[in-house]
């Protein structure tokens, strides 16, 4: 199905003052920092530089000085520390990056991972109870727990000590731990709030070290948080977390050590990947490294991606990379399947269903999240793709600007047995017999917040400019805004009324677009992925909105435009 039509909403003019405030800058980076608020000198300085935010001492977060001493403890008296992640990437990277750094300090450090399929996400009883028969009296979470209270209290009644580090959105009622690291939760002063679960799991390992230097402890090895950096950035963008304040200055610091790579697992899986590692951006560990990453949570177990980032083996890493890329292909033809078929499902009874729902036994649950996406990305709708079980039906949600799903769910707790997320994605596990309950209540709610709304997707430029304009010293500019993301989009330029000179389908199946369009002075090739069906209606002239960039391609390097949207020429927006 071709996109849905979208609203076009181009930023207007910076005024003459700002212009004057910003004055030091070239015009169009002016224009830019005024779309993004960053109004004055100190401001556009911060965001330029990617400095880190005032306020950001770890000691200002709630919880993480319990937590230091508790660590530093364990550490002295040699007890054997869990740390129990998450399987997707963001999980991953935490765990490999607190366990690598409590072993350089000496601590008795390993990793836990649940499976997907068999143990289903965050804490569980059963995990608790086989680490506690193992001899762990430390459990230290990483992006889950926040809302695990029933086992919580069972750590406790194990003998287990338990240190809760969760990103996700706390409930009412917290689980009793030792201390528990959040900066959503109530009575927290830390400025950023959106870290990811490895950002505060790196926020931990600052504290961590810097309480073992100030006390002069002997088993303070040299160990320098920089020296996981790396995990930070890999986990941050792959999470989707913003790329604004304090998650800005640690993804470009660690994007700085991701290009001179020395984890020899991140080697191997830039070479799968066919990246250089000196030119990896954040787009390339949104687009190539993550999902591979993820694609061992999602088909097997997430142990092979810890696995592949914690091994200095060469072999053993080239291996396991190898197996994550092949997951990785596996993982899109399955997604690919799934979502075509969700498709079917969720409009089967109500095309224009305001939120859009599929539940199958076949569904593959680690995947049911991606085809959520690209059912939200084509329809415009909050949808949920979902795995039935024989008792439990599990679920994976994704959503609008306008319909915060997490919220949702909140008001479905009687329903559910576990729920949680964020504004824009979530999970839950449901019992079959609250399922058609479930859902009629979640499309009553999405009916109440959406009828009245005009839901089409917005698509913004920070200006309008001619093609003329495109040189390459407006790449150097755009260079500055890196890393670009969730909440720090790239610059998108708008140009009306260019001609297309030639044009053709392009990708295995004909879904994406190769043009070239001209305004008469200079000529740009441009490519616009999902895009294809224009091949078989394309206009003569059309208005643009893209991104400008630099594409190498065989050995040649070129400039290039990245179409975001198009359309005949002359629609209004």
């Amino acid at each position: 199905m071709p996109p849905l039509p979208k609203r076009w909403k181009i930023a207007d003019p910076i005024p003459p003052e700002a212009e004057r405030t910003l004055g030091e800058y070239a015009p169009i980076l002016r224009q830019i920092l005024y779309n993004r608020e960053y109004r004055s000198p100190e401001a556009a300085r911060q965001y330029l530089e990617a400095r880190v935010p005032a306020g950001t001492d770890p000691l200002n977060m709630k919880g993480i000085e319990e937590a230091v001493d508790r660590i530093e403890y364990a550490i002295r008296k040699h007890e054997p520390i869990a740390v129990y992640g998450d399987y997707d990437v963001d999980g991953v990277t935490a765990t490999s990056l607190l366990v690598q750094s409590l072993g350089s300090l000496g601590a008795e450090a390993s990793g836990y991972i649940p499976n997907r399929f068999e143990e289903g996400y965050g804490l569980n009883k059963e995990a608790l109870e086989t680490l506690s028969a193992g001899g762990i009296r430390l459990v230290i979470t990483v992006d889950c727990g926040i809302r695990s209270l029933e086992e919580a209290e069972h750590a406790g009644g194990l003998g287990l000590d338990l240190i809760v580090s969760d990103h996700h959105e706390p409930h009412k009622e917290l689980p009793e731990a030792v201390a528990l690291i959040n900066p959503k939760q109530p009575g927290d002063v830390y400025p950023e709030k959106e870290l990811a679960g490895v950002g505060l799991a790196y926020k931990l390992v600052t504290a961590l070290l810097a309480s073992c230097e100030e006390r002069g402890y002997p088993f303070q090895s040299g160990v320098k948080a920089d020296d996981v950096l790396d995990l930070v950035a890999l986990g941050t963008v792959a999470d989707l977390a913003p790329l604004t304040g304090e998650n800005r200055a640690l993804v470009r610091s660690g994007l700085k050590a991701i290009r001179n790579p020395r984890r020899q697992g991140l080697m191997s899986l830039i070479g799968v990947s066919g990246l250089r590692a000196d030119q990896v951006t954040s787009t390339h560990i949104g687009f190539a490294l993550g999902p591979r990453l993820n694609a061992a949570g999602r088909l097997d177990s997430a142990l092979a991606a810890y696995q592949l980032l914690t091994t200095q083996d060469i072999f053993e890493a080239g291996r396991i990379a190898q197996i994550l890329d092949g997951q990785n292909r596996e993982r899109q033809k399955i997604t690919r399947d799934i979502q075509a078929h969700a498709e079917q499902l969720a409009l089967a009874d109500d095309p224009d269903a305001l939120l859009l729902f599929a539940a199958h036994p076949d569904y593959n649950p680690g995947v049911v999240g991606l085809a959520a996406s690209r059912l939200t990305d084509l329809y415009y709708r909050p949808a949920i793709v979902a795995q039935k079980g024989e008792e439990f039906t599990r679920g994976s949600c994704r959503s609008i600007p306008e319909f915060h799903i997490t919220e949702a769910l909140d008001q479905c707790s009687d329903l559910l047995e576990h729920h949680g997320g964020h504004a824009a994605a979530a999970g839950f596990t449901v019992h079959n017999d609250n399922l058609p309950a479930l859902v009629q209540q979640l499309q009553e709610i999405a009916r109440q917040q959406l009828a009245a709304l005009d839901l089409r997707p917005i698509i913004s430029a920070d200006a309008e400019i001619p093609l003329a304009e495109l040189k390459p010293g407006l790449l150097e500019i755009l260079e500055l805004l890196q890393p670009t993301g969730y909440k720090n989009r790239r610059a998108v330029f708008a140009s009306r009324d260019v001609k297309v000179r030639s044009f053709r389908a392009v990708g295995r199946d004909g879904s994406h677009l190769k043009l070239a369009v001209t305004d008469g002075w200079i000529t740009f090739d441009a490519i616009a992925f999902r895009q294809g069906h224009w091949a078989d209606q394309m206009p003569e002239r059309i208005d643009l909105m893209y991104t400008f960039e630099q594409n190498e391609f065989n050995g040649r390097t070129s400039l290039q435009l990245n179409v975001q949207d198009l359309r005949p020429a002359g629609t209004p927006d």
